[in-house]
């Protein structure tokens, strides 16, 4: 025991998200695999119960298995408690767990969830543990009230109650499975109720916990009338401006985009009504931030609008959030520095603040990684798949986003190419996230003001 204890005291944080996740995939494998998780007659495969469990800890989505008709009783709430541990995050589930046995959060603890938060005080952590599961629990509970005015008509009190639990948690946790059948949402592709309940979980959860407070505290201050509510946005803190800009873009832009290519394409939108068509392309706008639910099919949709989408879930979500993908601050970031040198400019600057030159190579590094990730996964599954190329980076693009958006290419993939397709979830949901912990904090270590001399290299 004391070894572990001194083990966990010398790895970086890094190091322990990346094991624990691991670790968590590792036993709900172990669960999944036992007779009791699958239905009545189904016999699991390992490698099925090691592509779910990766996927429900990674809240990809992404399944080799009906969700709703493999699993028994018993499997599915093993998924769904994996989904809502993936979603809440190694360093926070481990806290949660500290907290409930009465541990002592030890300053180990503390600097780890100071690390894991990019926070740079150590104070009033226990406190941001506990808000983030209150915030959780309050956001997935209103998610299952709606949902159940348009499941238990369908289904009846008790399946329907569970399947808006089973959804409220995996929209919160952007993880894409339901428990319903194999269409995902497609049969409430015209229903407003389940469409904006799930786009309000899917949006809430990606924006990160960070952004969360800080438009609380905010409201806080505008209720209380120390500010004027015109003025909300200039007491937002940089990181939650960045964030919200960010995603309100890229949600309109790509809904504008995929109403423009899908309005007319009768595999998809072309017997809905405007209005319909408009929620249908906001749909999967926003679900390509790394949710996977779709209502409508997405191997009919065209080339364009697939580019499209590819984008969104190569950029994913927000820091400190439920969503995967390289970050939507971190593509900002870079497209604020290409701006700013284009213009002539030596520093990033946005909303009159600069930019550090430690998050300019941190966000140079996560796209630069994730990319490779993605062009080594597409190389391997080529190689054991002769599925259609298109197929085949939409597919790979929404494992490394942890999207879980299909055009039906990973249910029939080979032994090799399921491992493929775990290894790069695996990564794609911890990769971003312990790489700019690691760079951030070896930047803040690092002292030395040597510096090499300079010499010119041709570029372009």
């Amino acid at each position: 025991m004391n070894s572990l204890k001194n083990l966990g005291t010398k790895l970086k944080t890094a190091q322990i998200i990346a094991l624990g996740f691991a670790g968590v995939i590792f036993v709900g494998t172990i669960l999944l695999y036992l007779p009791v998780s699958s239905a009545p007659g189904v016999h699991t495969t390992f490698i099925d119960a090691l592509f779910t469990a990766t996927t429900s800890v990674c809240v990809t989505g992404l399944t080799t298995v009906s969700t709703a008709g493999n699993w028994s009783v018993f499997g599915k709430a093993v998924i769904l408690i994996l989904i809502q541990l993936g979603g809440f995050g190694i360093i926070t589930m481990s806290t949660i767990v500290l907290m409930v046995v009465g541990k002592r959060i030890t300053l180990n603890d503390r600097n780890r969830i100071r690390e894991s938060f990019n926070l740079d005080s150590m104070s009033g952590l226990a406190r941001l543990i506990r808000k983030i599961v209150a915030g959780t629990l309050i956001v997935e509970g209103m998610g299952v009230v709606l949902y159940c005015f348009a499941f238990i008509p369908r289904f009846g009190a008790g399946k329907g109650f569970c399947v808006s639990v089973f959804n409220a948690v995996s929209s919160f946790c952007n993880a894409g499975m339901d428990i319903m059948g194999d269409t995902s949402l497609a049969a409430y592709a015209t229903s407003p109720l389940v469409n904006f309940t799930t786009i309000g979980l899917i949006v809430i959860g990606g924006l990160g916990y960070m952004v969360w407070w800080d438009l609380v505290g905010t409201g806080r201050r505008i209720v209380k009338k120390e500010i004027e509510w015109k003025k909300t946005w200039r007491y937002l803190n940089l990181n939650s401006k960045l964030v919200l800009s960010s995603t309100a873009i890229l949600i309109a832009g790509g809904a504008v985009l995929i109403f423009l290519f899908e309005n007319h394409n009768p595999g998809t939108m072309g017997d809905f009504t405007p209005g319909q068509t408009w929620m249908a392309s906001l749909f999967q706008s926003v679900t390509c931030r790394t949710a996977g639910f779709f209502t409508i099919a997405q191997d009919k949709l065209r080339e364009a609008s697939v580019m499209v989408c590819m984008l969104l879930m190569f950029i994913g979500g927000s820091p400190m959030g439920t969503a995967g993908g390289v970050k939507t601050t971190t593509v900002w970031v870079l497209v604020l520095t290409a701006v700013t040198f284009l213009r002539g400019k030596k520093e990033t600057e946005v909303f009159r603040r600069k930019v550090s030159d430690t998050y300019i190579r941190t966000a140079l590094i996560v796209v630069l990684v994730s990319f490779s990730v993605l062009f080594i996964s597409v190389v391997g599954i080529t190689l054991v798949s002769d599925a259609p190329f298109l197929d085949i980076l939409y597919e790979m693009t929404s494992a490394v986003g942890t999207v879980g958006l299909s055009r039906g290419l990973t249910p029939n993939l080979t032994a090799a190419g399921k491992l493929i397709v775990i290894l790069t979830m695996y990564i794609g949901r911890i990769g971003p996230v312990t790489l700019a912990t690691a760079v951030t904090i070896q930047a803040r270590r690092q002292t030395s003001n040597i510096h090499l001399p300079e010499e010119k290299i041709l570029i372009g």
